[in-house]
């Protein structure tokens, strides 16, 4: 690990952000619960269970749940109340979520509970602890959330593994969780009154993979940015369309101000892509026609790929308040509430499923403006004299990169087939839950176009560094635009005559995922926004 993943990450119900949920799910960094918020956690309890030993009536405590509320529930029952609602619920089917994507609703679930409001005892985010920094995961099927009453079939398959029961990933298998914890010294939990109903009703499996989704959509936006201003540099468009002031003077949403800022950074020194002037200037002497880029594709980079980004921070700024909430019902407040039991629904997934889809549709647009460009590459009327599918031994015999085109334009339209999910509500549970969110479906639509994005990306990108090499433009690149071109080299050959290209497009799409392109530039000195 680097030593930012070795930092520990403090989960303390306040201060949780995207970048922490990446370096906790992905980088495997360690968390702990400081002593201020387990103090508090821990009075809080003592207080709700004073309150109920006083036989004021709790939901989901001294009552069944959802339609069975009006079923009282003796007081030597709370271990089997809570522990029956988690296997009832533990009903998720189809494939599972990925490490990282667990470990991501963990580390949600347990700020959340670090709050205090919940009224667990701080046994129960001790546990959680343990099961990030022992990386122990559990198996959690992806389908099964409606995201009203929170996540509630993944959250129970998670809770489920807490009393020794269901199963854990064990190098990519399920694995039931009972020799598991005993094998690294964990006593199964007992649940107590209230602590079932409080881990499994939450948003924590929509937000947790929303998080993961969000924070690595940003970093695809950089890169969407390095393959447009490698096609900008070949095209040899003008540059003036990112000229400061147009932007932050002019219009500034902040999106648009940082893409413009970004494609200034990747074209500095470019002896390809230069402003207008220049351009007018090389017109005077005679040096020969200069593409003028009047697509959209081209002179509009930052004000589309700047709203993506705006999109995107919006979801962000959403995601984060919600990691740092108490989402699930009752909640407890102690003496300091003007009462001191919140009866309520904060586990309704609303406002994340909200955003979510609006990643999804801004995401969406992303490949569509990729694609659209890898066409102007392929295309000889559009693409400033370069040979039709960038291909120049025997064209006729050979196709080039034709066929590369059809998946990115495939996935282009798969991913306009994948509709808002927050719109589509199935009222559930005896219609007690009788408007739904849908979040975690959400969640995982935005994932999907994400994943097909980089099959997209990848194709402009082997499309980009074929037209400099076909060109033979390359020394006149900047010195960014080099860097992506060798990138691009390193990873693949350059194309002189007809191949299997799918396996290099797939090596180009897991090097996007990775953010080597990303990383490359960075390595160079330069911090894209």
């Amino acid at each position: 690990m680097t030593e930012r993943e070795r930092q520990v990450v403090e989960l303390d119900g306040e201060s949780l952000d995207l970048a922490g949920v990446r370096l906790i799910a992905e980088g495997g960094a360690p968390c702990a619960v400081p002593p201020s918020a387990l103090a508090i956690v821990e009075e809080n309890r003592k207080s709700f269970e004073e309150l109920v030993n006083q036989g004021v009536p709790v939901y989901g405590v001294t009552t069944g749940y959802g339609e069975l509320v009006h079923h009282p529930v003796g007081a030597g029952d709370e271990v089997a109340l809570q522990t029956n609602l988690v296997r009832s619920h533990s009903t998720g089917v189809g494939p599972l979520f990925a490490r990282d994507e667990v470990r991501a609703m963990l580390a949600a679930r347990l700020n959340a509970l670090a709050k205090g409001y919940s009224a667990v005892r701080p046994a129960v985010l001790e546990r959680l602890v343990s099961y990030l920094n022992l990386d122990i995961i559990p198996a959690v099927p992806e389908i099964g959330s409606l995201g009203a009453s929170g996540d509630l079939a993944p959250l129970s398959h998670i809770a489920c593994t807490l009393i020794g029961e269901g199963h854990v990933l064990e190098d990519g298998e399920r694995t039931p969780a009972g020799p598991v914890l005993e094998r690294h010294g964990l006593v199964p939990l007992e649940l107590r009154a209230k602590e079932g109903l409080a881990l499994i009703n939450g948003t924590s499996a929509m937000t947790g993979l929303g998080a993961l989704v969000v924070g690595r959509a940003l970093d695809q936006v950089r890169q969407a940015e390095i393959v447009a201003a490698l096609v900008v540099e070949v095209l040899r468009g003008s540059t003036s369309p990112f000229l400061a002031d147009g932007h932050e003077r002019a219009r500034p949403h902040r999106g648009q101000i940082d893409t413009a800022a970004n494609l200034r950074l990747l074209l500095r020194g470019s002896g390809l892509a230069v402003g207008h002037a220049e351009l007018a200037r090389q017109a005077r002497r005679g040096d020969g026609e200069v593409y003028l880029q009047k697509a959209y594709t081209l002179r509009a980079i930052p004000q589309v790929l700047g709203a993506v980004r705006d999109t995107l921070r919006h979801a962000g700024a959403t995601l984060e308040v919600e990691l740092n909430s108490a989402n699930d019902n009752p909640l407890f407040f102690g003496e300091s509430g003007e009462e001191e039991i919140f009866h309520g629904a904060n586990f309704h997934g609303q406002p994340v499923a909200f955003v979510l889809d609006y990643c999804t549709i801004a995401l969406t647009q992303l490949g569509v403006f990729s694609e659209r460009r890898t066409h102007r590459l392929l295309n000889r009327h559009l693409n400033d004299g370069l040979p039709e599918f960038l291909i120049t031994a025997d064209p006729g015999l050979n196709s080039g990169l034709a066929g590369a085109q059809y998946p990115a334009s495939a996935l282009v339209a798969e991913n306009r087939t994948i509709g808002p999910a927050s719109a589509q509500s199935v009222p559930a549970n005896a219609d007690n839950q009788d408007v739904v969110s849908m979040g975690l479906i959400a969640a995982r639509n935005a994932r999907r176009v994400l994943a097909n994005n980089n099959w997209i990306l990848a194709v402009e990108l082997l499309a980009a560094a074929q037209a400099v090499d076909v060109s033979g433009r390359y020394s006149r690149l900047g010195p960014l635009g080099r860097i992506t071109h060798d990138q691009v080299r390193a990873t693949v050959p350059a194309l002189d005559r007809d191949r299997c290209l799918s396996d290099e497009i797939g090596a180009l799409a897991a090097a996007l995922s990775r953010g080597d392109f990303l990383d490359a530039v960075v390595r160079h000195g330069a911090t894209p926004r």
